[in-house]
């Protein structure tokens, strides 16, 4: 059995100088993959290093919400450079966010549209942050082109959002968030998902999943962000772990 972190922050400060101990303790949990998330400039050049210095481990870079107010041609001409890098596999995370609300709405969205095109452009899938913002991102994804493919990272919504967004070439990659006890919408939505159509992730050091939740969270968590799947759906972890292993490679066309 095999598993795959779609979405983790190794590049954070709780892993640094530790990336090796948090990857070896991820492989006994069998989680052989690992894709590190950036969000500004900083996290996405950390994330291409580790995707550099070990086998595993593949980056994603982008220029999140909070930042989009930066947003200007200096950081466009960078993301695109570090977007042609080895081993990077998508951009993100990028998108909304109305919860913070770090960066005005309309720069958010003129920002989140402008990086959805580069990644059409450059052929690479989009990995998407949305909090409390979904009606806008469906616009968003709506009218744009995904031939590529999206991925609604640490998807929290219940089965309306899900059917919506199905209708596009979207993915819904679940957090810790799913072993919640009180996400009842979360768990409805996990249920019913197309096995085609889901993948796992930890976002850590962020959503520790239960049993560990309160704590700091790592990569090997993800195994429990499967278990919980599996319970909800009634299947079993190998079959979830086959199927979000596949999608995972697909998605992000890595072997």
């Amino acid at each position: 059995m095999q598993l795959i972190d779609n979405h983790t922050h190794l590049n954070d400060e709780p892993f640094r100088g530790k990336e090796e101990y948090y990857l070896d303790r991820a492989e006994k949990l069998c989680v052989t993959k690992v894709i590190c998330a950036g969000q500004d400039p900083d996290f996405n050049q950390r994330a291409i290093d580790l995707a550099q210095r070990f086998d595993n481990v593949y980056a994603m870079v982008g220029l999140n919400p909070d930042i989009a107010k930066n947003y200007d041609q200096d950081a466009e001409d960078k993301l695109i450079e570090q977007l042609q890098m080895p081993k990077v596999v998508a951009l993100g995370e990028v998108g909304l966010d109305y919860y913070w609300d770090e960066s005005p709405r309309d720069k958010q969205q003129e920002v989140f549209r402008r990086q959805i095109e580069l990644a059409h452009e450059l052929k690479v899938p989009v990995d998407i942050h949305t909090r409390d913002a979904f009606e806008d991102c469906y616009k968003i994804l709506k009218e744009s082109n995904l031939e590529y493919g999206a991925i609604l990272h640490s998807f929290n919504g219940g089965v309306d959002w899900l059917n919506k967004f199905l209708d596009l070439n979207v993915m819904f990659s679940y957090s810790g968030v799913v072993s919640f006890t009180k996400a009842v919408e979360v768990h409805e939505s996990a249920k019913v998902v197309p096995m085609d159509r889901f993948m796992v992730e930890t976002d850590a050091p962020y959503l520790t999943p239960k049993p560990y939740r309160g704590r700091q969270n790592e990569p090997a968590y993800v195994r429990y962000v499967a278990e919980a799947i599996a319970k909800i759906k009634d299947i079993s972890l190998e079959e979830v772990a086959d199927a979000t292993y596949k999608n995972t490679e697909r998605v992000y066309g890595i072997k």
